[in-house]
């Protein structure tokens, strides 16, 4: 019997390889220089980031006629949602910053990676080992560099506190910092992937996956669906909201486990 299911493992497991492959085969497939552009990963960051947030736009629009989504709200601190004033503020603050300084940087970090793309897709095993350590090693760059930003009041003021304007947080204002917060965090996370030697598909999953979180950190939403509630290891949006009413906790963007070891976790 034993037996018999490793073997159904293993076809589905080569299955899945196999889908893999496929796509990766597919995205190559006369698109080596749009996957090799300098400019793609700002890009793609900026566009990713503002599509993540429609949902949340709509949520905004809703709770002013909802009462069950108002009830979704975090109430520590967030009040009424956002206008669309503040939105829109909002949106251009973070299109000239990327336009002005996260593009040009981007591309010149991006030019000094191998141009190299493989012939081989990931396995579905390689893929989730790879997301999984960009993730680990991506939260722990942000929890020391966030954690720094705090306590050296100077990083603070000409780094960090433009993106604190905002006590109660909303979707979009999870890229709204200064230049130099959002460069140094899209660095993280291209270092990340380097770090880990992530196959590019594995790259792309985890920038998707790392978008999202950040989005859903900053919607100022407990969502009954929301990521935070399915894995207990994270600490979602009320996790992130009580940094921004107290300043001085919860300083990793994710999961939880450095502030349990530093101390400076709050519920």
């Amino acid at each position: 019997m034993t037996a018999v299911m490793d073997a159904a493992s293993t076809e589905y497991g080569e299955a899945y390889t196999l889908v893999l492959q496929g796509l990766w085969e597919h995205v190559r497939a006369g698109q080596e220089e749009i996957l090799l552009s300098p400019y793609l990963p700002a890009s793609c960051a900026f566009l990713t980031h503002v599509l993540f947030c429609a949902p949340f736009f709509v949520l905004d629009a809703l709770s002013s006629v909802s009462q069950r989504v108002r009830s979704w709200r975090i109430s520590a601190g967030s009040g009424a949602p956002p206008s669309l004033r503040l939105w829109f503020d909002c949106f251009w603050r973070v299109l000239f910053r990327y336009l002005t300084v996260v593009l040009p940087v981007t591309a010149l970090f991006q030019t000094l990676r191998s141009p190299m793309l493989p012939a081989l897709g990931p396995s579905c095993w390689q893929l989730f080992v790879e997301v999984c350590a960009c993730f680990l090693l991506f939260d722990t760059f942000f929890f020391i560099w966030h954690f720094c930003m705090h306590r050296f009041s100077w990083l603070y003021r000409n780094v960090h506190q433009l993106h604190h304007q905002h006590r109660a947080t909303f979707a979009l204002a999870a890229q709204d910092a200064s230049s130099t917060e959002l460069l140094s965090l899209l660095l993280l996370a291209l270092s990340s992937a380097w770090l880990v030697g992530c196959h590019p598909l594995s790259e792309t999953l985890f920038h998707l996956l790392n978008s999202w979180m950040a989005v859903e950190d900053h919607c100022g939403y407990n969502l009954p669906w929301a990521l935070h509630r399915v894995l207990p290891i994270l600490g979602g949006a009320p996790f992130h909201q009580a940094h921004h009413s107290l300043y001085r906790s919860n300083y990793a963007p994710y999961f939880t486990h450095w502030d349990h070891l530093f101390g400076t976790y709050h519920a």
